[in-house]
């Protein structure tokens, strides 16, 4: 199957999003963290990122420009494979230059029918 990486500050999605792809056969790496997302994509070769879109900033508060930051910063490294978006506000990456460089935007709570079946579009 493929080799995916999570990125969410939120482990308990991390966990419950990991523990369903590794059961339907997929190779996940996790990243709590923006620069453990970024490291991850330029290193490990993922053949799909799945992300969230709100990261904590400079103040730990929950900010989007986080997340669109990382989605820059992981084209910018050369990273071309299908990304994903799952976010609780995806107006928050509508109409920016980023919504450009995704894949697919799907907003939270996301049935985990409907993301298996989007990884499956976007890497067969």
């Amino acid at each position: 199957m493929s080799r995916i990486l999570l990125a969410d500050d939120d482990l308990a999605q991390l966990s419950l999003q990991k523990l369903v792809l590794e059961t339907e056969g997929h190779q996940v790496d996790v990243a709590p963290t923006f620069s453990l997302a970024l490291r991850h994509a330029m290193r490990s070769a993922p053949d799909l990122v799945i992300m969230d879109l709100r990261f904590p900033n400079g103040s730990a508060k929950p900010d989007a420009r986080e997340g669109l930051l990382l989605i820059r910063r992981i084209r910018e490294a050369g990273c071309r494979v299908p990304l994903i978006v799952l976010s609780g506000w995806p107006d928050e990456i509508y109409g920016q230059p980023e919504e450009r460089l995704v894949s697919r935007v799907l907003g939270k709570p996301v049935e985990m029918r409907a993301l298996l079946l989007a990884i499956a579009e976007l890497v067969g």
